[in-house]
């Protein structure tokens, strides 16, 4: 997953995790976080063959017979406090 984090922060990318389940040992869980949803898309954009190479090596470890799950999270704006 070394190869797959440099790609998310050379994409622009400012923070980048792999997290274990421990209540499901075998399940990892990939996150990362772009500046905005413009942004996120213009990764989707500029995905080179390469990058498609290193993709495809960390998703060969996936075992379900279904793709992997993508869930997008955007951060919630919430208005200011008053005092």
């Amino acid at each position: 997953m070394n190869g797959v984090r440099e790609l998310r922060l050379r994409d622009g990318a400012y923070r980048w995790g792999l997290y274990n389940d421990q209540a499901r040992p075998t399940r990892f869980v990939e996150t990362f976080v772009v500046e905005s949803w413009a942004e996120h898309l213009r990764q989707h954009e500029r995905v080179t063959i390469a990058d498609r190479k290193i993709e495809d090596v960390a998703r060969a470890f996936h075992v379900s017979g279904t793709p992997p799950t993508v869930a997008h999270l955007i951060h919630a704006r919430y208005p200011a406090s008053k005092k």
